[in-house]
């Protein structure tokens, strides 16, 4: 069921806005991986990858750049939250990284309690490099440790072993109250005890936040070319489930679909993709997705150019108004509901039904039938029942089983 859109949309008012930072360089190419990560120039650092010093530097110089450059676009606007993902942010320096915040604090207003994430992956980390991140203003560290398993870990192309995946929480640990562990499951020829004992371990470092998520075979990666045996659907199914209630026993909030959190830890970055807020990208391969209130409002979507080499040559040249933007797109109000939904119904929680006409101007009506639909197969509930408007749309069990049936019914035909 399809509900008429008008020709277009008008924001009440400038959602937060978060700035994501991408840093495209990895040790090697992980056979599962689809983002923007290139195999890196790295410096002779011994037992620990580090990024060749001249590469890293004219890297924050065109981020430096691309930021200044796309100021014009957020001016007044203050920062709820930074992320450094990739790729492998923590083979850049602490002074690299220091260097960066310093740039973004002078160009941006962060709130007091702004959240300030790093990616790490173990292999690249040391016990000097955290505390210089943390003195540099990180305060939220995120480990790509996947699994602790050593022969799972060689099944995905990971660049560390068991051991240094244990070393990497541990340093963590001392050095942030706040940091998040990835992990996961259904890897090639893993089976359920495995999987659940990959998270026994994860818990014994007493980690604030958890990603778990399963493998999946993506176009354009190596295990596409050359699928891993990976457990049945039915068991994944189970491990998920598992998980999930092992989590909950434990005090973690299953938050969103594959992240659970301890009270007042939730990953508020995150949480302003879910919840349709803006973001400023800025680095290879980033996108950006902003309000734009003058002059008719409207969402501005851009990418920066993919390549490294071709980024870097865009960010550095002498006109340093013009931003390394690949392309951009307004937002039209036709596919507004859609990508509304796509993030919002990945909250476990749901949100509130006002949060859609005021983060995309639509009247709720733009998907009240499609919802009723919904709601009638079971897929979501309101919360509370009967308040359709004035409450919270809530994704059912049936519903996060079959989101992605359930995301199509709001794209536009």
């Amino acid at each position: 069921m399809k509900s008429a859109l008008p020709d277009s949309a008008q924001a009440l008012s400038l959602p937060p806005l978060a700035l994501y930072v991408h840093m495209p360089w990895c040790v090697q190419k992980c056979p599962y991986c689809d983002f923007n990560s290139h195999r890196a120039p790295l410096a002779d650092a011994g037992p620990v990858s580090a990024l060749a010093a001249e590469t890293g530097e004219k890297y924050i110089t065109a981020l430096v750049n691309d930021l200044e450059a796309a100021l014009p676009l957020v001016q007044g606007r203050s920062l709820l939250s930074v992320f450094i993902g990739g790729g492998t942010p923590s083979l850049f320096s602490g002074t690299a990284i220091a260097r960066l915040l310093a740039a973004i604090r002078a160009c941006l207003p962060l709130a007091p309690d702004a959240e300030v994430t790093l990616e790490a992956n173990p292999g690249a980390v040391e016990a000097e490099r955290f505390a210089a991140y943390r003195d540099a203003g990180v305060n939220r560290l995120s480990i790509g440790i996947q699994s602790f398993n050593p022969e799972h870990l060689r099944a995905i192309g990971r660049i560390h072993d068991a051991e240094e995946a244990r070393r990497a929480v541990e340093i963590a640990a001392r050095h942030f109250d706040t940091f998040n562990l990835d992990l996961m499951y259904g890897l090639p020829r893993q089976g359920f005890g495995e999987a659940m004992a990959d998270l026994e371990t994860a818990l014994a470092f007493a980690p604030s936040h958890l990603s778990c998520y399963q493998l999946t075979v993506e176009p354009n990666t190596a295990f596409h070319a050359a699928p891993p045996p990976l457990p049945e659907d039915d068991l994944c199914a189970d491990i998920g489930e598992a998980i999930a209630a092992r989590l909950e026993s434990a005090g973690f909030d299953h938050y969103e679909t594959s992240a659970f959190a301890r009270p007042g830890r939730r990953c508020r970055h995150n949480l302003n993709y879910w919840e349709f807020g803006d973001y400023l990208g800025i680095g290879a391969g980033a996108h950006s997705k902003l309000t734009q209130p003058e002059g008719g409002t409207g969402i501005l979507r851009q990418m920066r150019w993919k390549q490294p080499e071709r980024y870097l040559r865009e960010a550095l040249r002498k006109d340093r108004r013009r931003a390394p933007v690949q392309e951009e797109m307004w937002v039209d109000a036709a596919a507004l509901p859609g990508e509304f939904m796509m993030n919002a119904l990945r909250l476990c929680h749901g949100f509130p039904a006002a949060l859609f006409h005021e983060r995309t101007g639509l009247p709720f009506s733009a998907v009240a039938g499609i919802l009723r639909q919904a709601q009638a197969e079971g897929l979501v509930c309101v919360d509370p029942p009967g308040e359709e408007e004035g409450g919270s749309i809530v994704p059912t069990r049936r519903g996060g089983l079959f989101l992605n049936a359930l995301l199509r019914r709001f794209l536009p035909e």
